[in-house]
């Protein structure tokens, strides 16, 4: 039975081999709308609901990125999700889950929205 350290490791190879078939033009577009918020979700610094909120704070991860995964997955085909696996096996070994190009992107993106609601709600 694996521990709930395995299970964070394969939930975390699952959302990086997410985000590969993601990007993948065999999967439809659905599907694609999914991932972009499951992986966007799972990598991003900011939580959309902060942890200090008892039983919501914690909601995000327990129970949204799973749910994220589990319905993303059902729209990719089957054949994608293998080559993505497996992509995210082999990216895995070599630089880490996510690299340096999303992270920026994500911290980015953060801050752009962050100035978007400074400008408009000041």
């Amino acid at each position: 039975m694996p521990n709930w350290r395995d299970r964070a490791r394969d939930l975390r190879r699952e959302v990086t081999a997410l985000a590969i078939a993601g990007r993948d033009p065999r999967t439809p577009w659905y599907s694609k709308v999914i991932v972009l918020v499951t992986v966007g979700l799972a990598v991003s610094p900011i939580d959309p609901i902060p942890d200090f909120i008892p039983i919501l704070g914690y909601a995000d991860d327990v129970v949204f990125i799973p749910l994220g995964v589990y319905l993303a997955r059902r729209g990719i085909p089957d054949d994608v999700m293998a080559d993505a696996r497996q992509q995210s096996k082999d990216r895995e070994t070599e630089d880490g889950v996510v690299g340096w190009l999303t992270a920026v992107s994500i911290l980015l993106f953060w801050v752009v929205i962050g100035v978007l609601l400074w400008y408009f709600l000041a």
